[in-house]
């Protein structure tokens, strides 16, 4: 069951009266051609449109859809005159288009580029349609308008792969978030969001985070509100001497550990660099006791058991 307004109407019915109902030759001027061109065929569209005062070129838009839908029926698929009917259909109904992409005014996007896509969507609702099943043109082709759109977003728009659970979950959180700034005069905030839509609050974050993953920026790019430097030069990097820093803490506690003579041993070969003959005469004692002295604390160091004589 289509929902209904207060007027009785369906919204999308209503979404053609607010942009317009009727199609000014001077404001569409290639749909107005092709109007005045196809009423000296058709059962005279523009004496079944009503005029506004003071419009006289005005055409009713819907009544017009409607003869040309008649007649694009009666047609056989292969006659000329059916690619006619069909630009005057699409011209026609452009303004449609322009209402639907309005809905997405807040992307990065440029409004022709979305208007061509929704212009898509309406050549396939129009392929589509079927006058016999009583129902509105208009009803009819504006999801199937943003339907083109949102998929065109989906698809093409992102430069970064966001899950599809997460784009269809933005459309949720972003209208909720919509209610809920009209309901408190101000934004909500995520745990207000998430008890709106009963999901847990990091799908909310998650979903704030992906929703506006549209386009990557630039490391490159010098960044005003941060004195002219580039995400680049505020980024850290991996230190390698990092790893350093925990195995010199251990090596100094080991040491104090040991001995004076011991201590000194160690200090000479691996800080001052000396060769075990230097160290021997360094110490006065024979190369080959160094080596052993070497060896067995090395051995207690690698352990990391206390020095014991």
């Amino acid at each position: 069951m289509s929902v209904r307004t207060q007027q009785g109407s369906a919204p999308e019915d209503q979404a053609e009266d607010r942009i317009g109902s009727r199609l000014d030759p001077r404001t569409e001027p290639r749909a107005g051609a092709l109007a005045g061109d196809l009423a000296e065929d058709l059962p005279d569209p523009l004496e079944l449109a009503s005029r506004r005062p003071g419009n006289r070129g005005a055409v009713d838009v819907r009544t017009l859809t409607r003869v040309l839908f008649e007649r694009l029926s009666e047609l056989p698929p292969d006659a000329p005159e059916r690619a006619r009917v069909r630009s005057a259909l699409i011209e026609i109904n452009i303004p449609l288009v322009r209402y639907a992409a309005t809905r997405f005014r807040s992307r990065s996007e440029p409004m022709e580029d979305v208007v061509q896509v929704g212009t898509i969507g309406l050549i396939n609702a129009i392929d589509r349609f079927d006058p016999g099943r009583g129902v509105q043109f208009p009803t009819y082709a504006l999801p199937t308008i943003l339907g083109e759109i949102k998929r065109y977003f989906r698809d093409n728009v992102r430069t970064m792969h966001v899950p599809r659970r997460l784009q269809e979950l933005w459309v949720q959180v972003s209208g909720a978030m919509e209610e809920l700034t009209v309901t408190h005069g101000r934004a909500p905030k995520v745990p207000e969001i998430a008890a709106n839509l009963r999901i847990p609050e990091e799908d909310v974050r998650a979903c704030l985070d992906a929703g506006r993953a549209y386009n990557a920026a630039s490391l490159e790019a010098a960044q005003e509100h941060e004195g002219g430097l580039a995400l680049l030069d505020r980024l850290g990097y991996e230190d390698s001497a990092l790893t350093d820093v925990e195995h010199r803490d251990m090596v100094r506690h080991l040491l104090v550990q040991l001995p004076e003579r011991e201590r000194r041993i160690i200090m000479l070969r691996f800080f001052a660099n000396l060769t075990q003959s230097q160290i021997s005469t360094e110490l006065g004692m024979s190369q080959m006791h160094v080596s052993r002295l070497l060896s067995r604390i090395l051995s207690r160091l690698r352990t990391g058991n206390s020095w014991e004589e």
